[in-house]
């Protein structure tokens, strides 16, 4: 599956160098050297020099051998072919297209909704469910999402109003 890993940013330095704003949880994979990128408009750019400066990514490409063109590629999303089903490093990892549409239930099992999106934020991220009442937000915790079947589409969620009273 084709998926946004980032988008190129301003020039850096004089030799064909661009800050990368990283938008993917694998940067030394998706980056690496010789790796091939997807771009919309400009075909595919080889990665042939990637290292951090001051916590920024900077990336060379191919045939880039000026700040000018690095400038031209300025706003660039950059994408990379991933396997979603891929196995993650623990078992517990999930990419976030497998998540959305599972079918959220109840521990008694009954249907409490769909996951609709899955937040990222810096403590933990957050699973929003469309219900029949509106949308919930459940942190994507064991504690509170015990059971992920991706194969059968299926997430257990205690939702917040029980979740105090389960323990």
């Amino acid at each position: 599956m084709r998926l946004l890993v980032g988008r190129i940013g301003r020039a850096h330095g004089i030799l064909g160098e661009a800050t990368i704003e990283v938008r993917t949880d694998e940067p030394d994979r998706r980056f690496a050297i010789g790796n091939k990128l997807q771009t919309d408009s400009l075909g595919e750019l080889k990665i042939i020099s990637a290292r951090v400066h001051n916590g920024i990514l900077l990336l060379g490409f191919d045939g880039i051998t000026d700040r000018n063109g690095i400038e031209k590629l300025r706003n660039t999303l950059i994408y990379c072919d991933v396997d979603i089903n891929e196995p993650g490093i623990d078992e517990d990892d999930y990419h976030v297209l497998q998540l959305i549409g599972c079918a959220a239930h109840s521990q008694s099992g009954e249907v409490i909704g769909e996951v609709t999106d899955v937040i990222n934020l810096p403590g933990q991220d957050l699973l929003a469910i469309k219900t029949e009442g509106g949308e919930i937000l459940i942190p994507f915790v064991h504690q509170l999402v015990p059971v992920v079947d991706i194969a059968a589409r299926k997430v257990v969620v205690i939702p917040p109003d029980i979740a105090g009273a389960v323990q």
